[in-house]
């Protein structure tokens, strides 16, 4: 029962960072408000991490699990943005929702113990987030690109999918606040430093509220998302990927964007899966 409710409130707080991230995305571009939400989550980690003091396995076999996960976010944007360049985010987003799906997958390859109902209500969940996640159109204009960002958007779910289970990994033995700080900093040098540079870095008044609450909302998904993982990292990971459907509610609720037959099926879907899995977890 903690792994599922940690994933909604990662699902939740994740929902959040995104529809703030689109919002800003809108006024500055969507470079620039990653490199910000990366910053602001590095000044909420850095004292976070201060205070916790160094841990003993840093250096061990979780810190390479450290890196992977941070290594792992930053290849994940960098494919996704690069899906994003050549291909509609109607076709991109869907595809990269599978992430929570990967790393279920790759935690029980890895041996972590899922009774076979429980991987019925996983499944059941994560076909539910793809149905809700589905574009409601598909364009009818000629796009180049659109071979290549359905490619590029699987190879940024399967890093972001790596990424999970290497953050649950790390995040079972060491501090979260080091965990969530590794990739804040990966992503500061990598993204927001050569954007400052080059003086591609701007940051409207109307923007700074929402880079901040997207930046503050990733680091608490990530809080609940490592805490829950603890417990069961496949059920975790899939009930996080919820994001997915609640950005879709999201969208219908903010932006008045009309919901498809198949989302309103995928949302139901997901509605009962994570019923059955909270049933057989209790």
């Amino acid at each position: 029962m903690i792994a599922i409710l940690c994933g909604l409130g990662s699902a939740l707080a994740w929902t959040a960072a995104t529809m703030c991230s689109s919002l800003s995305t809108r006024e500055i571009g969507a470079a620039p408000v990653v490199a910000w939400v990366m910053v602001v989550g590095l000044v909420v980690c850095i004292p976070l991490a201060a205070a916790s003091g160094i841990p003993r396995g840093l250096g061990g076999e979780p810190g390479l699990w450290l890196a992977l996960s941070a290594g792992g976010n930053v290849c994940g944007l960098l494919s996704v943005y690069a899906a994003l360049r050549v291909g509609q985010v109607a076709l991109v987003a869907p595809l990269i929702s599978t992430e929570g799906a990967i790393a279920a997958l790759i935690a029980i390859a890895a041996g972590e113990s899922v009774a076979p109902a429980a991987t019925g209500a996983i499944t059941v969940i994560a076909f539910g987030v793809a149905l809700s996640s589905l574009p409601t159109s598909v364009a009818t204009t000629p796009d180049p690109g659109r071979g290549r960002a359905p490619l590029l958007a699987l190879i940024g779910a399967s890093f972001f999918g790596v990424s999970l289970y290497a953050t649950a990994r790390a995040g079972g033995d060491l501090p979260w606040p080091w965990v969530v700080l590794a990739g804040r900093l990966v992503g500061t040098v990598a993204v927001a430093f050569p954007l400052a540079c080059q003086g591609r870095l701007p940051l409207p008044r109307k923007v700074l509220p929402l880079v901040v609450a997207s930046g503050l909302c990733e680091v608490l998904g990530f809080f609940a998302f490592i805490s829950g993982s603890r417990h069961a990292i496949a059920v975790t990971a899939v009930v996080a990927s919820q994001f997915a459907s609640f950005t879709v509610i999201a969208g219908y609720v903010l932006f008045r964007e009309r919901l498809a037959r198949v989302q309103l099926t995928g949302v139901a879907i997901v509605v009962v899966g994570v019923t059955l899995l909270s049933a057989l977890s209790g």
